[in-house]
């Protein structure tokens, strides 16, 4: 059994992805192809926004979305404490400071409550900016919650869906609900590649020039004429002839079919096992259907003993991480975030999966506890 079995939705495209990856070496045009320009369209379309930015990975696309702001030395930019390290290092790559927030048990996302306290316990001599509200194993944050705080206070939100693409509230898209939002396409996310590759979505078409030129090394009026410091940062054409191929399959069929996994597996295991929360309207597109468990590392040396694969999303808060000491000054505790990294385990999930696999992994957790 795979964790998240990319070779089964290979099998299942493959016409389709065999075909869109010839048609790009028959072309010769593998950087910044026609296929690009078409996949931005497609994704901006699906998400239901005005424009769509496409560069080489998600890390980038947080980055050029605090460039484009101006994001530096003397801002504050609060963070989940409870994510994966991107979201907190690009913060510090830019000069700024992240300051760490706590996250609600039962969704995973970032507190507003605490979020709240850490704004008005923010050390002197850094100004407030932005937030980074993450969409973490598929589930959008509260943006509602969060745009009236963020209006509230004069902040920006930038949305990271890494892991979010495709999830919803009533209805609207995820990577719509930030200032600027971002995704990744790295293979194992609810929309991939196969190999790096990120997006940003706004509305604001001031941002969405400035994204532009980031991406190619800050250019002006063509690739020679560079009228600012920015990154080398573009999607390349095979990548988005097989995005394409794979929205499709997404849109259509896999969403649902992922939605339909995780009701299977919390239909087996509520009552029993602390199941992921989805909060009315929200709608998630299941990166990860992840547990909490008293005894997670036993559990999970039962579960690889009898074949089934799991993972630890995440081991360590941002704040332990080595690389932010130099900041451990300035944050407080979050005790959720502590308790998370200890508990949680993220099954088996993807779009493929039988119903048969489902109830085995179920059984083995279920025995195992």
């Amino acid at each position: 059994m795979q964790f998240r079995d990319l070779n089964r939705q290979y099998q299942a495209l493959k016409p389709e992805i065999d075909a869109a990856m010839l048609r790009v070496a028959a072309s010769g045009a593998f950087i910044m192809g026609p296929q690009v320009a078409e996949l931005e369209q497609q994704l901006a379309d699906y998400v239901g926004v005005k424009h769509c930015i496409s560069c080489a990975n998600g890390t980038d696309a947080l980055s050029l979305a605090l460039m484009a702001w101006g994001v530096g030395a003397g801002d504050a930019v609060f963070v989940p404490n409870f994510t994966f390290f991107s979201s907190a290092e690009v913060v510090s790559h830019i000069g700024a400071t992240p300051i760490f927030v706590d996250v609600e048990m039962d969704t995973f996302n970032i507190s507003l409550s605490d979020l709240e306290a850490k704004l008005a316990a923010l050390p002197a001599g850094l100004t407030p900016r932005a937030v980074v509200a993450v969409d973490l194993f598929g589930l959008p944050a509260d943006f509602r919650a969060l745009r009236a705080f963020a209006n509230r206070h004069g902040l920006l939100i930038l949305e990271d869906a890494a892991q979010g693409f495709g999830g919803s509230i009533d209805g609207q898209k995820a990577c719509s609900f930030g200032h600027i939002a971002t995704t990744s396409f790295f293979p194992a996310k609810p929309l991939g590649c196969y190999g790096d590759g990120g997006a940003l979505f706004t509305d604001n078409d001031d941002w969405a020039a400035l994204l532009r030129s980031f991406r190619v090394h800050g250019k002006g009026s063509d690739k020679y004429d560079n009228v600012r410091i920015g990154l080398n940062s573009r999607l390349d054409t095979l990548q988005a002839a097989i995005l394409q191929v794979k929205l499709k399959a997404f849109a259509d069929s896999e969403l649902d079919a992922v939605n339909r996994v995780a009701s299977r597996y919390t239909a087996y295991l509520a009552g029993r096992v602390a199941t992921p929360h989805i909060p009315a309207g929200f709608r998630s597109s299941w990166a990860q259907y992840t547990v909490q468990l008293a005894d997670r590392d036993r559990v999970q040396a039962a579960l690889k003993a009898d074949g089934i694969p799991s993972m630890v999303y995440y081991p360590k808060p941002m704040s332990a991480q080595t690389a932010f000491a130099p900041v451990a000054h300035l944050q407080s505790p979050c005790p959720n975030a502590a308790r998370l990294s200890a508990t949680v385990l993220s099954l088996p999930m993807h779009p493929y999966m039988t119903d048969a696999e489902v109830t085995l992994v179920s059984e083995k957790l279920l025995a195992a506890i």
